[in-house]
């Protein structure tokens, strides 16, 4: 285990399923190519540049298919990534190797795609006040590792799941504001019914919504698809008494001016949902 690996327990679900969805009958081809007690060397290999994150995901792909097999991880997650760089080292049953390679690599592509993709955003706000942080547009059933990726690369983490936190969202206020509450009253309804250990989060979008939003005494202010020129006076009329955090269509071109009005937080769903894979293969050796 590394400083940046998700929960084992996690992995192994994941793993064990993609397994299963990728072979559920065993591996016909190699069964039929390769005799039984051959055994081989195989390298991790890194075919571009960019950040490494999913090494356990790839470690226990091999294992869970054979458990003969030795996996050395040479790299750990966060560990910047040039062409030619080896990963990890497998050696053992040649069939356990190719029964886990397809898994291996897709999930290590896919969580290092993330990680790679986040550290041009955190690369990008490096010098400001304000965190990048990503949202719950994840892959299903890979959301663990995928925020694990985020961690990696130098960003945070938003709420894993909808049980972690209270964020009011403008369809949650319309609700209660049509029992005749104004949304001061609301969100303060809201606060009376909650722990007071529980995050309150409010999202607006629009400047004329804050003053009533900010009597109500939230933890966060989320300000959303907020132009730059308001989102400064946002951040000035709030003035520390609540986080505040940027979000909607936040891209690599416009983060930093987005970072430079001032907000403490800026989160970025395409950090997870628009990562594009990054192109890991396997050497293997006879």
């Amino acid at each position: 285990m590394t400083a940046y690996d998700p929960p084992a327990s996690a992995v192994e679900s994941v793993v064990a399923a993609a397994l299963a969805e990728d072979a559920p009958w065993g591996d016909i081809s190699s069964e039929a190519a390769i005799p039984a007690d051959a055994t081989a060397t195989a390298r991790v290999v890194s075919r571009s540049t960019g950040i490494l994150a999913g090494g356990l995901a790839l470690q226990l792909a091999f294992t869970t298919a054979d458990e003969h097999l030795r996996v050395e991880r040479l790299r750990d997650d966060g560990t910047p990534l040039a062409p030619g760089t080896v990963i990890a080292e497998i050696e053992g049953p040649a069939r356990g190797i190719l029964l886990g390679e397809r898994v291996a690599l897709n999930l290590a592509q896919r969580l290092s795609g993330v990680a790679t993709l986040t550290r041009a955003y955190v690369d990008a706000v490096a010098g400001t006040s304000a965190r990048i942080v990503d949202t719950r547009k994840t892959t299903p059933g890979l959301r663990m590792l995928e925020k694990a990726a985020v961690r990696a690369s130098g960003a945070r983490n938003h709420r894993f799941s909808l049980s972690d936190a209270v964020m009011l969202k403008d369809n949650h206020l319309a609700v209660l504001m049509a029992q005749g509450l104004d949304v001061t009253e609301a969100i303060r309804t809201v606060r009376a019914r909650i722990p007071h250990t529980t995050h309150l989060e409010v999202e607006i979008d629009r400047l004329d919504q804050l003053a009533g939003v900010l009597a109500a005494e939230p933890d966060t202010i989320m300000l959303d698809n907020f132009p730059l020129a308001d989102l400064r006076e946002a951040v000035a009329l709030i003035g520390g008494r609540a986080i505040t955090e940027a979000s909607g269509g936040v891209t690599l071109d416009t983060v930093r001016a987005i970072a430079e009005t001032g907000v403490d937080v800026i989160s970025v769903g395409a950090l997870t949902h628009s990562a594009p894979s990054l192109d890991l293969g396997l050497d293997i050796e006879l």
